[in-house]
């Protein structure tokens, strides 16, 4: 099939500005002032310590715009902040193949997410051992992190946050009681800048990434003023440091990724002083309004804890829960909650997030920070639609279609390389794949990861079918063709044993276990399968290529479906009725389409000896894993309606990590087990883990919505959801007591009808787009 729009039309599509839809550091237009003041907070974090620098990854604080991301510690004597730009990487193309036909995979070649800044602001007359009553928050209401602590009868607070509208991070210490605060700020870079002052630097990377960062400080009463390498304040009763920094990156493949007209250096002095204009609280008026306008889309209750569980600070609270295995159900909202500020401040207007989002602490973070095409960046983006931060998914959908002319032509010139053993064996190739790991210039590392296409598009197709969005398909339209281009040059005849011919997947890896070169996968059989699907009804939706379409629905119809192994009683995971893996491995590859996708469902379209196997399969996976395999484990068990099971694993994402165990940290982040007591943190179950909760409470497909499908005994008494996305164009408020609902109000967001379901009442809703309905008595 010849790929009508090649790479000759996507590079001149990229000039144009066209494909360029992620703005790089650039100049913006001074925001407009809110003038509302922040709201009591409901939903709060905190903690009766703060972080030691050695620890922050799993101690320090996160606060993000969306492009600038940092950690803070919150020391009453040395607040240290590590700062990071979401697209300050080393690497490139990296488009010279090793020896095998694969991606090299390093630091220098493919490339690492990296620190941007330390800042640090330094009391000495605050040091810890001489204040009482710390305590510490993260408001997740209004996007602030705060402590705030008593020394010599004078009452100290400080507040940090990451204003979009502003384009800064700011710290401001202030203090009721007639307190003084005198010391130094310090910025510095971390990859051995020179010739930088005490108010900003600038570097620039190998592969021609320029970066600068600035501050500026500013007090009422005493004097700030620069001292060599630092910035000196003395006798000041409030304080008010601003930071900006950034890269000359341009989400542009024709212009390189890069902007060349950029200053990254003059443009943070910029924004620095421009917001130095402003007093705190106005550059925190605004920053919480906007903060606001995404988080208060979406709330959750999943019912009272005891005043006991109230009492205790979060890690205190989260050990207790481990301890006591008492219920907490308010914790648990927090969790889902706090996945929720992690993606408003990790996921606008910039790249996406990767394996650890916005937050570093340090220059070599696990995989590079990368964007795993086998599980991560998919699970990072199954929380928005479904917990009312939609926009937040725009970040992932600009990602890939600026990287596709890259894609695109670096499959052209060498997936076929003979060293590939992943190569197509018809000897054709066209449209695109990925790597397992890409970054953000075009560029793959490790293995090839053919189906790596089809499973990007379904995350892409699926926010779609949540928004009924016409422009995001009109945008994700040469994705999805591209991909199934691919895979029409792929696919494999083969005649089965009782005579059927099918088509199959070439050589591939189910990811990541067994056989290098195994043909018919499922994990690939699937998701080509969804993807086919998913074109044919964008081609319809989009009236276009309707011969085409009518193409990939006759390859569609001979795929290979998977079967149930007559020696494991499992959903087979090859073409083969061995287990060739290892029975409890972490990834759950063949249930893909149990979740995320949905062509195997606990009603009367799925074969019943399927979903046995499938059941048998997640079965035997086990219930003990890390974290982001805990919730896509927790998504599979609630789209099977088990609820206990999907619950049991929700609170084994909530016991705390010790010593680097799989489990929360005290400031919540997911940490994986690598052994030998090193534990890393890694972002995705920080949000697949409430997705799980969200799947538990709603199932929806296009056409059909199903109220509390998966409602533990833990949450049944009483609670409620409001903003919750249903897949078909709706949003949906729900109220439940004693494990039924009472109420389900259903608005159009593009939907236009839809069956809404619970225990057997099923219930027909037509609306136009901005129509809503109440549904009451739903249980009766």
């Amino acid at each position: 099939m010849q790929n009508h729009l090649g790479r000759r039309g996507f590079l001149a599509l990229a000039a144009t500005g066209a494909l360029a839809s992620l703005p790089s550091f650039t100049a913006s237009a001074a925001p407009l002032r809110s003038s509302e003041p922040l709201t009591t907070p409901r939903h709060q974090l905190w903690w009766q310590a703060p972080a030691d620098d050695g620890s922050m990854i799993t101690q320090g604080l996160p606060v993000g715009n969306g492009r600038l991301g940092a950690l803070a510690s919150n020391d009453s004597g040395r607040e240290l902040l590590l700062v990071t730009d979401a697209t300050l990487w080393t690497g490139g193309l990296n488009d010279t193949l090793d020896s095998d036909g694969q991606f090299p995979y390093g630091r220098a070649d493919f490339g690492s997410l990296t620190l941007l800044a330390r800042l640090t602001v330094e009391i000495p007359d605050h040091d810890l051992g001489a204040v009482s009553g710390y305590r510490r928050t993260l408001d997740l209401d209004n996007g602030v992190v705060s402590a705030s602590y008593v020394r010599s009868g004078v009452t100290y607070r400080r507040q940090v946050f990451a204003s979009r509208p502003d384009d800064v991070i700011v710290l401001h210490l202030g203090q009721d009681g007639g307190g003084r605060y005198t010391g130094t700020i310090t910025l510095e870079g971390t990859h051995g800048e020179t010739g930088g002052t005490a108010e900003s630097f600038a570097g620039s990377f190998a592969n021609g990434l320029k970066y600068g960062a600035a501050v500026k400080a500013y007090g009422s009463g005493g004097s700030v003023r620069v001292s060599g390498p630092h910035i000196t304040f003395a006798d000041c009763r409030e304080l008010t440091v601003v930071l900006s920094g950034g890269t000359n990156y341009a989400p542009d493949a024709a212009a390189g990724y890069r902007a060349p007209s950029v200053n990254p250096v003059a443009l943070a002095r910029t924004k620095v002083r421009a917001a130095a204009q402003h007093s705190a609280d106005a550059l925190l008026r605004t920053h919480a309004a906007d903060h606001r306008a995404l988080f208060g889309q979406f709330d959750l209750t999943l019912g009272t804890s005891t005043a006991e569980q109230r009492e205790l600070d979060t890690w205190a609270r989260v050990q207790a829960r481990a301890a006591t295995g008492v219920p907490d159900p308010e914790l648990e909202a927090a969790y889902a909650q706090f996945g929720r500020y992690l993606m408003v401040a990790g996921s606008r207007d910039s790249l996406p997030m990767g394996l650890q989002g916005l937050w570093l602490d340090g220059n070599d973070p696990d995989w590079m920070g990368d964007y795993h095409t086998d599980i991560n960046v998919q699970m990072n983006y199954w929380l928005s639609d479904r917990l009312g931060l939609s926009q937040c998914f725009d970040a992932f959908t600009d990602y890939c279609v600026d990287q596709l002319p890259s894609w695109q032509d670096t499959t052209r010139r060498l997936f076929q390389d003979s060293r590939n053993r992943y190569r197509n064996s018809r000897g054709k190739v066209a449209g695109w794949t990925v790597a397992i790991s890409t970054n953000p210039y075009g560029g793959g590392g490790w293995w090839w990861h053919p189906a790596g296409n089809a499973w990007l598009c379904q995350s892409l197709w699926e926010h779609y079918e949540f928004t009924r969005s016409r422009a995001h398909l009109e945008k994700i339209y040469p994705l999805l063709k591209g991909a199934v281009e691919f895979w029409e040059a792929r696919l494999l005849t083969t005649t089965l044993d009782d005579g059927r011919e099918v088509l199959i997947a070439d050589s591939d890896w189910s990811p990541e276990q067994g056989p290098l070169d195994a043909k018919g996968i499922t994990y690939a059989q699937e998701l080509v399968w969804t993807l086919f699907g998913n074109f044919r009804t964008a081609a319809a939706e989009l009236k276009r290529d309707a011969g085409y379409a009518g193409t990939v629905g006759g390859l569609r119809d001979r795929l290979y479906l998977p079967v149930v192994s007559p020696k494991t009683g499992w959903l087979e995971e090859w073409m083969s009725p061995d287990n060739l893996g290892e029975t409890t491995h972490r990834h759950l590859s063949p249930l893909i389409n149990l979740f995320p996708g949905d062509r195997i469902r606990p009603d009367d379209s799925t074969p019943k000896d399927i979903l046995a196997g499938t059941t048998a399969l997640l079965t035997a996976r086990g219930m003990d894993s890390y974290g982001w395999s805990n919730a896509w484990r927790s998504l599979c068990w609630a789209r099977l309606k088990n609820a206990e099971k999907a619950y049991q694993l929700v609170v084994n994402n909530l016991k705390p990590s010790v010593n680097g165990s799989n489990g929360s940290a005290s400031n919540l982040f997911d940490i994986m087990d690598m052994g030998g007591g090193r534990g890393i943190f890694q972002i995705d179950a920080n949000f697949g883990t409430p997705a799980a909760i969200a799947e538990m409470l709603l199932y929806s497909r296009p056409g059909h919505l199903e109220l509390l499908p998966a409602l533990p005994d833990a949450w049944a008494a009483a609670g409620s959801v409001t903003g919750a996305g249903a897949r078909g164009g709706f949003v949906v408020d729900l109220r439940w007591r004693d494990g039924k609902p009472t109420e389900a109000r259903i608005r159009s967001v593009g939907g236009r009808s839809t069956t809404v379901a619970f225990g057997g009442t099923t219930r027909t809703v037509t609306l136009k787009p901005g129509q809503s309905v109440t549904l009451k008595d739903l249980a009766r």
